[in-house]
């Protein structure tokens, strides 16, 4: 259904590195072309989803949405645990451990995390 999402940042240096690291553990390539003003991972938008970061194009400071959040798919709980991991040496904070939670069923692991601008994300294992 998306072809990509861009998220904002005030900071590409401090961005890269985080979305770097994150991005290793669930096995998504940078895409080629990257400036000093913009880069991406993922796929080429013909052939699925890419995932961009850049600072607001109108100029402006970079904010985050309220209730706005994004969640990428991990092959396992190991994987989700990486992803918080890895977030949070690289400049991440936790917005909640990884597990299981009980609004979503027994099977539903999953970790969030900040990323340095503070947009939040989510990296979610479905065991069903």
């Amino acid at each position: 259904m998306l072809s990509y999402t861009t998220v904002g940042t005030n900071n590409m240096p401090e961005a890269i590195r985080f979305y770097s690291a994150i991005f290793e553990v669930l096995d998504q390539l940078p895409r080629p072309g990257w400036t000093n003003e913009w880069v991406s991972w993922g796929s080429q938008l013909k052939d699925g989803y890419a995932f961009c970061v850049c600072a607001p194009f109108d100029g402006a400071a970079s904010t985050v949405g309220n209730g706005t959040m994004l969640a990428f798919i991990a092959s396992s709980e190991e994987q989700v645990r990486a992803f918080h991991a890895a977030g949070l040496r690289n400049g991440g904070s936790d917005e909640g451990a990884p597990g299981t939670r009980q609004a979503y069923g027994p099977d539903f692991y999953v970790a969030y995390l900040r990323d340095p601008d503070g947009n939040k994300l989510a990296c979610a294992f479905d065991r069903a």
